[in-house]
């Protein structure tokens, strides 16, 4: 496959999305043994009807055909700004046919019946992503848990303050998904970030992410109370002024979380307790905000997210709603305004198409360069959600996702030695996404939501404590050793691969705990494990300096039991890494001399990677 993306005689078959503007070339070589007199390409847009289109034979000797088919993207979608389209090729024997299946929509084996069929996403040909987040790493804050600040914040009466930062424990529920107040707070701050900056920045960070920071009752502000207003808890809006000029000073761009799906019931939207001064939508019918939610019967029946009654579902089919949230003097386009550098949206599945393309529209109309991040677990080229398909990658609504995937793919790598699996995981997306959506992937291993890694490494058991027991478990000395190696192993994909590296607060420095909320205990100041630290550091510093990794090309060159290797390249420049995850060490040929980015080793024709262990190689 060839595409006018790409240098004339490039190969492209790794590649599985397009400008609406490009064509491109399909060759396909097949053995004379196979016995096919012919070759067709069957393909249908999303939803409509499969048509066939006959492939032409253009040469051959005695082993094998050529054939050849071209596709003009504009005339395939009919003039349209793109489409998802699905497709398969048919190889025309005299008896039977045979069908391609593929299981990472690049590699394919040969079934005698319809199986898995490639996928082809063709995006609107103006679609790019903001460059200057592409080659330094993410800090993803939970503010109430980085740092105190210097200066004194305002905090309500009706919080509960846990004054042991070191050792003290979060609020929890009795058990998953039972009530629980979430009105602990231990002190953090927007100021106490801006003091840490110099930590933050000698990791090689070019964009901070915080946790959601307007007026809320709980500590994780996921429950907003007023937009417009950061929390007086965290510093308000003077500390975010400040925080924001600060992180300018390092060249760091600072992203806010925003939770567009929902409100909390005690909101100045929704006003189920009457703190507000304004008539809420649960107190009367007649309030300016009743059709931002809907009722069943008001006040005490409605939508909410997930059933959680304390989280009433906006609707953002209401256009007054929709314009305070997403129009051109909304709040996406009012944060920007303030030099914010964008948003990670807080689940997106459940935000309407016109949502987000009107949400891109303002917030890109003030500038150009806000990054704009869905939260989505899953491929998000053909997502279906709630029963529709949805469309992040058209060029009108998302920049990037979250990439679980990748997530997943690491952790059957470094806890199950399964390289086939990680191999599978990073060339579908490779080849489902546009390359623009590629190079600025959120790429996470921790999370708010996620138990921390090195508990998950750990591989300890905790999925199946209680809240009780998860409030006071440590991983033994031999569990955190065994954890700790394969973090460092995996932190090496995460920072090579495609894609933007997203660092959780404290995961560089040892935190460990279970699920939420053990999963956001306040960062070890002074207690950081040194080791980690400066392994991070190191790996935060080579991709600052590398610009292989800032939007270079993607290719895995090697794939063993237990053993993977890729190389990144741009400009001529190649860097290989190779990792293993197996409890043996693995032999490799190279060609000629090359160094370890890590330790400054040099090898030369052979390298042996050590067990659990990666080489970042450059020659």
């Amino acid at each position: 496959m060839y595409s006018d993306e790409y240098p004339l005689g490039i190969d492209a078959s790794h590649r599985g999305a397009f400008s609406v503007s490009d064509t491109i070339e399909f060759i396909i070589t097949v053995p004379r043994c196979l016995g096919a007199a012919g070759v067709v390409l069957r393909i249908a847009a999303d939803g409509e009807d499969y048509f066939d289109v006959p492939c032409e034979e253009f040469a051959g000797n005695s082993e094998e055909n050529v054939y050849t088919l071209k596709l003009v993207l504009s005339d395939l979608c009919k003039n349209k700004d793109g489409g998802l389209y699905y497709y398969e090729f048919l190889f025309l024997r005299g008896w039977h046919t045979l069908f391609t299946d593929s299981v990472n929509n690049v590699d394919f084996d040969l079934r005698e019946s319809n199986a898995n069929r490639f996928r082809l996403l063709i995006h609107s040909s103006d679609f790019k992503t903001p460059d200057w987040f592409k080659q330094k790493i993410m800090y993803h804050i939970f503010v109430d848990r980085y740092a105190k600040g210097r200066r004194d914040v305002c905090v309500r009466d009706d919080v509960e303050i846990n004054s042991d930062w070191d050792n003290g424990i979060p609020q929890f529920a009795e058990y998953p998904g039972a009530f629980v107040k979430n009105n602990m707070f231990f002190g953090g701050t927007l100021d106490g970030i801006c003091d840490k900056l110099d930590e933050i920045a000698a990791l090689g960070v070019g964009t901070i992410y915080l946790s959601p920071i307007f007026e809320a009752y709980s500590n994780h502000k996921y429950d907003t109370g007023n937009y417009e207003k950061v929390d007086d808890m965290f510093g308000g809006d003077a500390a975010f002024e400040r925080l924001v000029a600060e992180t300018a000073k390092y060249g760091i761009k600072v992203i806010l979380d925003g939770v567009f799906n929902h409100t909390g019931d005690d909101s100045k939207y929704f006003n189920r307790y009457g703190r507000y001064d304004e008539i809420g939508a649960y107190q009367s019918c007649a309030s300016e905000y009743y059709d931002w939610f809907t009722f069943k019967e008001h006040p005490n029946s409605y939508d909410c997210w997930w059933n959680i009654e304390i989280l009433p579902r906006l609707n953002s089919d209401n256009v007054r709603c929709r314009e305070y949230l997403a129009g051109t003097e909304g709040i996406g386009a009012s944060y920007v305004k303030k030099s914010t550098g964008g948003w990670r949206l807080d689940v997106a599945d459940e935000l309407s198409d016109r949502f987000l393309e009107e949400f891109r529209d303002s917030v890109k109309s003030i500038s150009e360069d806000a990054i704009i991040i869905g939260e989505v677990w899953e491929n998000a080229a053909d997502k279906i959600a709630y029963g529709k398909r949805r469309h992040y990658f058209n060029g009108k609504q998302l920049d990037s996702v979250m990439n679980y995937p990748l997530r997943n793919g690491i952790l059957d790598f470094v806890m199950h030695e399964d390289a086939t699996s990680l191999y599978n995981v990073l060339t579908e997306l490779y080849s489902s996404y546009p390359k623009c959506v590629c190079d600025c992937l959120m790429n996470l291993l921790g999370t708010h939501d996620t138990e921390r890694i090195l508990t998950v490494l750990a591989d300890a058991g905790t999925d199946m404590m209680t809240n009780q027991e998860l409030s006071t478990f440590k991983l033994s000395e031999e569990q955190y050793s065994i954890a700790r190696r394969r973090l460092m192993l995996a932190s090496v994909v995460q920072y090579t691969v495609y894609g933007v590296p997203s660092l959780f607060y404290g995961d560089e420095v040892g935190i460990q705990g279970g699920h939420d909320p053990f999963c956001r205990m306040p960062y070890p100041w002074g207690r950081e494990d040194k080791k980690l630290l400066e392994h991070y550091r190191k790996l935060g510093t080579i991709r600052a300096n590398e610009n292989a990794f800032n939007g270079g090309d993607f290719e895995v060159i090697n794939v063993d039991d237990g053993f993977i290797a890729y190389e990144r390249l741009k400009d001529g420049e190649c860097i290989m890494i190779v990792a293993n995850s197996s409890s043996l060490p693995h032999q490799i040929c190279i060609d000629g001399e090359w160094t370890d980015l890590m330790s400054g080793v040099t090898y030369c024709n052979n390298v042996e990677v050590a067990a659990v262990s990666a080489l970042i190689l450059k020659k």
